[in-house]
């Protein structure tokens, strides 16, 4: 908040560099954190995997080892208590309760019968991992105070305040948006079964996350949406780097049309 109240003060450049920091963070998140490594739901070659790394350490949500793991068994067990953000015990618990508590159980034991060989195998993966709190200290701290302060005079004290806490924050809790809001509030066209739900405040947030009953029904699709919807710049992100080579096997339900989505056992019924 009081990044917030210091930002008026602040140069412009200032203000565009935050912005700047935080939609790398996400994309570290949502194109690296989530689609590539939690989901496969495509292959990067290795320079676009340590451009991701580094971009999630902007964003500084655990490193990309426990964030995967933890997301699969998310999904594997929804709403359960091996459900590290289980919706079912209310918004707060959901959105950053679950991060102040140790977690249940049921979350351990079931993180352990997972298949994280492929994790294991990413060399990328592992160095962050071993390295993750020096990465972390100087993506999302160091480079955020020390540019704004080395290229254009601003203080190290809008720096810490609005470069890194409040943008940090603020990243922090429109990620979490999707374990709350987009699991408690929204339509189902999917499977009206689920807690997971369309939510297009939270697409528009954090960059094409929303669609959620789509994305647990086809969890592998890489857009994460319904026919790549049109609030999705995570999506937009994947196909520029397809096109120069740099991701590949994208997969997507609807690319063989209505009958390659029916024969995964969509409902289509309130399309």
């Amino acid at each position: 908040m009081y990044g917030i109240y210091l930002l008026p003060w602040a140069n412009p450049r200032t203000w565009f560099w935050t912005w700047l920091c935080h939609f790398i963070g996400e994309l570290g998140v949502t194109v690296g954190l989530h689609r590539l490594w939690s989901h496969r739901s495509y292959k990067a070659s290795w320079p676009l995997r340590l451009a991701l790394m580094l971009m999630n350490c902007v964003s500084a949500q655990n490193d990309i080892f426990q964030w995967a793991r933890d997301h699969r068994v998310h999904h594997k067990f929804s709403e359960t208590d091996a459900d590290p953000h289980n919706a079912k015990r209310g918004f707060f618990f959901s959105h950053i309760g679950w991060l102040m508590v140790k977690k249940h159980p049921d979350v351990i034991e079931k993180g352990k019968q997972l298949d994280l060989s492929d994790l294991y195998e990413d060399k990328i993966v592992m160095f962050q991992r071993r390295h993750y709190k020096v990465l972390s200290t100087i993506f999302n701290i160091i480079i955020p105070i020390v540019v704004p302060w080395y290229f254009w005079n601003e203080s190290v004290w809008n720096g810490w305040f609005i470069c890194y806490i409040f943008r940090y924050a603020f990243t922090l809790n429109i990620t979490f948006c999707v374990n709350s809001f987009a699991h408690l509030w929204g339509s189902k066209p999917y499977d009206e079964h689920i807690n997971p739900a369309r939510n297009l405040y939270v697409s528009l947030a954090t960059g094409g996350e929303g669609y959620h009953n789509f994305h647990h029904t086809f969890p592998q699709d890489y857009a994460t949406s319904e026919l790549g919807s049109l609030i999705n710049p995570s999506k937009w992100f994947i196909d520029l780097c397809s096109k120069v080579g740099l991701a590949y096997d994208l997969k997507n339900y609807f690319q063989g049309g209505y009958l390659e989505a029916k024969n995964a056992h969509w409902r289509p019924a309130t399309l």
